[in-house]
Parts: C-alpha cells; sequence; structure tokens
C-alpha cells in the first residue's frame, strides 16, 4: 500500500502499482500467507459441537432432534455412512429420550418448537434435566423457547440451567446480551424481571447494566492515568480505533458506549481481552458488591420459601379514594428449615477447583472451603484487591484476602474437614429457624415513597401449602416513621431487641424517646460496637448510671453501649421520660 494525503491533508492509502499499472505484492506477506495456509491444512479439522457429542457419546445414547435432514454416523465396523432424516425420525428420538432409551438429548432452534423435554410426571424418564445452553445467539425470545422446553408444570424436578463459554472473556459480550434481553423481556411479559431470567445470572454478568456503565467510566480513567496492567492508553486506541482523548490528550467529554466498546474488544488476542476484562469486571463486581451491601442492589423479585406461614396482624396504610384498592402492612411469622451442602457436593467441588482449601476456624469450630473469588478494584489508583469465597454449609461469605489472614481460620486437612461438615450439616437439618417480618404488599406505588429507601427487594413469601404474599420488606425499625409519613395515629413503639438486632444488621436507627438521638454500629479499633449519637452533654451522667460507657476518641466525647447487655440498657434508655 502507499500513503497519500487528500485535498483536506489526510492520510489515505492505496494499493501500490508499477510503472507499467500492475499491482505490487510485498513478497514477505505472501510468503507469511503460504507459510500460515500451509500449517492450517496440516491441522486437523474442528469439529461442529453436534458431531462432536455424537462421536464421543454415539448416535445410540445421543437422541438428535435438529432440522437436518443428513448426518453421518460411524457404524460398528468403524466405517462412516450417510443417514438420511426426516420429521418422524425427530419424533422417535424425541420419544426415545422422554421414555429413558437415550439419556442425552440435542436440540436446536428448529428441533425445540411445539415439543416438551421436561421432567413429566407422564413420563418414564422423570430424572432432573442439567440444561447445557451452548451458543445461545443474540435473541432472547428463542432462549426463553429453548429454556421453556425442559421448565414446565407437571414436572417432577426443575431442571438446572448451565450457560456454556469457553476461557476467552469476549464471549461474555454474547451471554450478556442474552442476560440484558431476558431481563428486559421479562419485565416486559411478566412485569418482574426475575422471571425473564430465571435468576439465570448474577447482576454481575450483565456488562450493559447501570454498574457495568459507570466502570467503564472508571477504566476509561484508570486508562488515561496510566494505572492499568493490561493496556496503555496508545497501545489500545491503536489497536480498537477508538478515540478517546482531544487533541490535548484530555479524554473526551462523550466517550465510546459500552456495545461498542465490548465489539471493538472481540477483535484483540485473546491474553489481551482477558486481562482486560480482568479489570474491567473487578470494577463492576466493586459497585455491585458495595450496592448489594448497602441494600440498593435491584434484582427483581426474589422469592422466599418457607414451611410455615402464619399472618399475625394486618394494618390498612391506604385506601385508594377512587378503586377502593388497599395497601397493607402484613405482619408474618415464618419458619423454614436450612437447606445444607452436602459433604459429597462440597468435596466434588473442591476436587474440580485447583485453589479450593479446607479452613476450619479456631475459635467458633466451624468449616468452610476457601476458594478463589472475583477480585475488586480500588477506582482512584486500579489496584487489584484480591478476594476469597469462603463456602459455608448454608451460606457463602466474602473475604479479601489480607483480612482472611488476619482472621481465626487456618487450612485443615481433608478428613478434619469432612468431619465437622458432616456435623454441620446434620445440625442445620435439624433445626428450623422461625423469625417475624413485616410486608408491605397491596397496591404499593402511592405508598412507595413512604417505604424504606435502604432496601429496595421485592420479595415474595411462598409457604408449604402454596399460599403466597408478594410486598417490600419493612424492618422494625422502619415501622415508626412508615407510619408518620402515612399519618398513621397508632403507637409502635419498638422493643429493644428489635433495636439491638437491627443495629447489629448494620442499619441507623433514629429515636426521639427520651431525647433525640440516632443509634448505630461503629468500629472502634476493630471491633463492632454500639453508639449512640447526639446525646446532650448534661444526659451523660444518667446514661452512665444505666449501664453506657463513653471514650474520648480524637477530642470528642462518643457514648456506647456494651453489647452483652444492649437489651437491658437501651430499655432502660427509652422508658425515661422525656
Amino acid at each position: 500500500m502507499q500513503i497519500f494525503k487528500d485535498d483536506t491533508g489526510t492520510p489515505r492509502s492505496l494499493p501500490m502499482t508499477d510503472e507499467h499499472g500492475n499491482p505490487v505484492y510485498n513478497p514477505e506477506a505472501e510468503a507469511a500467507r503460504a507459510e500460515l495456509i500451509e500449517k492450517l491444512c496440516a491441522m486437523p479439522p474442528i469439529m461442529s459441537a453436534l458431531d462432536a457429542l455424537l462421536e464421543h457419546f454415539g448416535h445410540e445414547t445421543v437422541a438428535e432432534v435438529t432440522g437436518r435432514t443428513k448426518r453421518l454416523i460411524t457404524a460398528s465396523d468403524g466405517r462412516q455412512k450417510l443417514e438420511s432424516r426426516s420429521a418422524r425420525t425427530s419424533q422417535a428420538e424425541a420419544a426415545a429420550f422422554q421414555a429413558g432409551r437415550k439419556r442425552i438429548l440435542v436440540f436446536s432452534d428448529a428441533g425445540g418448537t411445539g415439543r416438551s423435554y421436561h421432567a413429566s410426571l407422564d413420563a418414564a424418564n422423570q430424572e432432573q434435566r442439567v440444561h447445557l445452553l451452548l451458543e445461545p445467539g443474540w435473541r432472547a425470545d428463542r432462549a426463553i423457547q429453548g429454556l421453556g422446553r425442559t421448565h414446565r408444570t407437571h414436572q417432577a424436578a426443575t431442571p438446572l440451567f448451565r450457560p456454556v463459554t469457553t476461557d476467552c472473556k469476549g464471549e461474555l459480550r454474547f451471554t450478556s446480551t442474552i442476560a440484558r434481553r431476558l431481563d428486559s423481556l421479562g419485565a416486559l411479559t411478566r412485569g418482574q424481571r426475575q422471571t425473564g431470567g430465571q435468576g439465570l445470572f448474577d447482576p454481575a454478568d450483565n456488562l450493559e447494566s447501570e454498574y457495568a456503565c459507570a466502570a467503564l467510566l472508571s477504566w476509561f480513567d484508570l486508562l488515561a492515568a496510566g494505572k492499568l496492567a493490561s493496556t496503555s492508553l496508545d497501545e489500545f486506541q491503536h489497536r480498537t480505533g477508538l478515540e478517546l482523548v482531544d487533541k490535548d490528550g484530555v479524554l473526551k467529554d462523550e466517550m465510546p458506549p459500552i456495545q461498542r466498546w465490548l465489539n471493538r474488544i472481540l477483535a484483540l488476542p485473546i491474553a489481551l481481552q482477558n486481562s482486560i476484562f480482568d479489570e474491567f469486571l473487578a470494577l463492576i463486581e466493586t459497585r455491585v458488591s458495595a450496592a448489594r451491601d448497602a441494600g440498593r442492589l435491584d434484582v427483581g423479585v426474589e422469592t422466599i420459601l418457607v414451611d410455615r406461614a402464619t399472618l399475625i396482624d394486618d394494618i390498612i396504610l391506604r385506601t385508594d379514594p377512587l378503586t377502593g384498592a388497599t395497601s397493607h402492612l402484613l405482619t408474618i411469622e415464618i419458619a423454614r428449615r436450612r437447606n445444607p451442602v452436602t459433604l459429597e457436593r462440597i468435596l466434588r467441588i473442591a476436587d474440580g477447583d485447583a485453589s479450593a482449601r479446607f479452613m476450619i476456624n479456631r475459635k467458633s469450630g466451624k468449616s468452610a472451603l476457601r476458594t478463589r473469588a472475583r477480585a475488586l478494584m480500588e477506582e482512584k489508583e486500579g489496584t487489584p484487591i484480591p478476594r476469597v469465597e469462603m463456602m459455608r454449609p448454608t451460606r457463602n461469605e466474602y473475604m479479601r484476602e489480607d483480612d482472611l489472614y488476619e482472621s481465626s481460620w487456618e487450612e485443615v486437612t481433608r478428613e478434619t474437614f469432612s468431619t465437622t461438615w458432616a456435623g454441620e450439616v446434620e445440625a442445620a437439618r435439624q433445626a428450623v429457624d422461625s423469625e417475624t417480618i413485616r410486608l408491605a404488599t397491596g397496591l404499593l406505588l402511592p405508598i412507595w415513597s413512604a417505604l424504606p429507601s435502604d432496601h429496595l427487594a421485592v420479595n415474595r413469601i411462598v409457604d408449604g401449602e402454596g399460599r403466597s404474599w408478594l410486598g417490600r420488606l419493612v424492618f422494625d425499625d422502619h415501622v415508626p416513621p412508615l407510619f408518620a409519613r402515612l399519618g398513621i395515629d397508632r403507637a409502635e413503639a419498638l422493643p429493644a431487641d428489635a433495636v439491638v438486632k437491627a443495629v447489629t444488621a448494620g442499619r441507623s436507627i433514629d429515636v426521639s424517646q427520651p431525647f433525640p438521638l440516632t443509634i448505630k454500629r461503629s468500629l472502634v479499633n476493630g471491633s463492632p460496637r454500639i453508639e449512640l449519637v447526639g446525646c446532650p452533654h448534661d444526659r451523660l451522667p444518667w446514661l452512665k448510671s444505666i449501664g453506657c460507657f463513653t471514650e474520648v476518641i480524637q477530642y470528642r466525647t462518643r457514648v456506647f453501649v456494651p453489647v452483652p447487655s444492649a437489651e437491658t440498657v437501651l430499655s432502660g434508655l427509652f422508658e425515661e421520660p422525656s
């Protein structure tokens, strides 16, 4: 190619020719092309996923329901032959899978129309389906249609959905699009976001969400500041063709949208793709984790399955003057059994993860399987923050690696871990957790602004008898402000045990009795405390008399409540007249 400048002075290129008008070829490029063709032709052909499954498991085991009319199969003598297929063949294959004669089913868009492959109670094959979503494509409606073939009513077991991608992080671009469109389609068709996605994707998997867009801006800032380890600003602009800075070298006000950025990333080498995505996903995870901890993460409707639910109280919050529709605050007592992870399953997880370690807490004696989790990233300096996931019998926890080394967790042998884990599983199965919750339900839109803003999740409570309640959880400390905003004249004194429970969970509570103050959880020298903020200086002697204590920290007197006797102290505080 030869370079020239057009009328505006912009450099452009065009094919080079000699003095006779013949094209001039680069001999080095021609040699490289010939070498590449020779190498490609010497490599074995790569099978399609369908043919690879048929060859590995055998056509006697795999039921194929696709639209193709011919296929190559390997006979018993090792020779291949061409087999013709018709619509009747697909029907027979589907029937063989439902009858249990073939344990593996492969179907495509063409084979998924008008058919059911769920574990029907009327079918001989009632085993749980494990649905591997391979090559999902770009259309969410087709993805939902395919997933719906194995998940229907009148079934013996619900399926497990497993999206499949390779180690190339660029493929997250496709699953992200499916996640976003599944969520959007669920919101449009049924009025709730989780219905479309079926909880298949984590909020951090949607690379086009508000968290991802904000994380991309942070990524651009770190790139311009030269704080990313994956690439530099000049290299990234050269490889992707994206212009991020103006002529003065300052980031532009309007940056490329995230869809264009994701598409350009796909053109980069695999190793560079993975490095960039690791940093980008760490920024997303940081924002999603912060929103989840603060209770601001909107995940749509979450279903809480309980064994027993008893309605204790029903308070009408508002009645619409035009339609007569009502808003309610329900008090429900729920009881549910824990569903711990079995020892066999946790050992399978440990055997399949090279980073897994068996851990025991030397103080509590509890067990956990430590695995590597997605790292966070410090948004100003771009420093990665390594994290680990502690898998417990009934829950999962995330810890920073630095915090783990300073904790009481220590590595133990497989035998010690197995014994402790089995004991915790047996104890969890015997326990029944009972608690009382409050649920705002009914016509919520007119009172939405009066509901607490620090917990936005919408929950559905479903008990063992099939009864369900849909609404927003309202914690005990939110009830008095809710009544005040709605003008409800009802004395709702918050008991001391509820205050301790709420503060321990990290929520701050404003009270007016005996004087205006805020009760919150504070961290002093690494230890959590219950602090009273806003106490009048002339009431300090009385506060000490009921059990509080004070400390002067950074020239400021702070009032604390002893945690072991917090309920007794707070009860005395609330009983004192103003």
